[in-house]
């Protein structure tokens, strides 16, 4: 079966202020396929680059996540499955049981994974709905469950709140294509110049 077109989108991360734009992200992405180079700076790790490569199905449930991370001291690397029920699978076909219940997940650092529960949901205006989501970090790949809600503001705005107890909030617009194009502090959307087709 032929794949749709590939669209090319670029962040540039704003959230370290120490190393100002130092990182950048460079997505590939199909109507049911992401293909991801992130190069960022941590504060204690340093540099790192994490790699990601995520598969859905028509309704935007995540299905597979491969991701890797190279710094200067090791190469990590983790492995995810789901059919969409709440039950993930490591590389080893091993049921993870800390994951139960959780339908999507949110990668550290990149702001794509938000658009998930935007387009596989598709909210009312005005309508909060609270998620469960795997939450994974780089460059060190932990997972933890963390709760998060959604609400959406208007046809292109929402609203995104960490349920941790911390009070994080951020408002997020997004493209014609649900995907996030700003995230206060944290990304910024690289523009380029479109070609016919992409969109």
């Amino acid at each position: 079966m032929t794949r749709t077109r590939c669209r090319t989108l670029c962040w540039a991360s704003t959230w370290n202020t120490a190393e100002v734009d130092a990182g950048l992200e460079h997505l590939l992405l199909t109507e049911d396929y992401a293909d991801s180079v992130v190069l960022a700076f941590d504060e204690s790790a340093g540099p790192f680059r994490l790699t990601y490569r995520l598969h859905w199905d028509e309704d935007w449930q995540i299905r597979d996540a491969e991701l890797v991370v190279t710094t200067e001291q090791a190469t990590r690397s983790l492995s995810l499955h789901t059919e969409g029920d709440g039950q993930w699978l490591d590389r080893d076909g091993r049921v993870i049981a800390d994951l139960q219940g959780c339908l999507d997940i949110d990668i550290w650092p990149t702001p794509f994974t938000n658009t998930f529960p935007v387009r596989r949901t598709s909210l009312a205006i005005g309508e909060r709905r609270e998620f469960q989501m795997v939450w994974i970090r780089a460059p060190e790949l932990t997972m933890e469950v963390k709760a998060q809600a959604y609400t959406r503001l208007s046809d292109r705005w929402f609203l995104y709140e960490n349920l941790d107890g911390s009070g994080y909030s951020a408002k997020l617009p997004v493209d014609e294509n649900g995907i996030v194009l700003d995230y206060l502090g944290l990304f910024r959307r690289v523009p380029h110049v479109a070609e016919p087709g992409d969109h």
